[in-house]
């Protein structure tokens, strides 16, 4: 079973991630927060991992709609999209969020609102 939407695109991730901000932000998703993985496993493990970046995306009025369908659902959110290195290419994965509604009844209209603003944004990414 697939869980993430992806898309490659051309560049390091150090320049993707302020694309992928911006083309989530064109959707309505803010970036809550932002864990530079690379950096935190060589901080605690003294390992070296690709560049590898973590973004937690949120759309309020999507997690507002998802939270009034099933309070439970906020352990999803916000939606989790990855920013990491592969060769020369960046790769940009992002929950898919029909897994929302895979797992909870009722928030099928919002997983399908999400996907589709994912999408878009993950488009918008790959026209450059």
């Amino acid at each position: 079973m697939s869980y993430t939407r992806t898309i490659q695109i051309d560049g390091p991730v150090d320049d993707a991630v302020d694309k992928v901000k911006a083309a989530l932000q064109e959707q309505g998703f803010g970036t809550l927060t932002e864990i530079d993985l690379a950096a935190t496993m060589r901080e605690k493990l003294d390992v070296e991992v690709e560049p590898y970046v973590i973004l937690g995306a949120c759309n309020p009025e999507l997690a507002h709609r998802a939270l009034e369908a099933d309070r439970s659902i906020g352990a999803l959110l916000p939606c989790n999209v990855v920013v990491r290195a592969q060769g020369d290419r960046t790769i940009v994965d992002a929950l898919d969020p029909s897994i929302m509604s895979q797992l909870a009844s009722g928030l099928e209209g919002v997983a399908s609102d999400a996907t589709e603003r994912i999408d878009a944004a993950l488009s918008a990414l790959g026209s450059d």
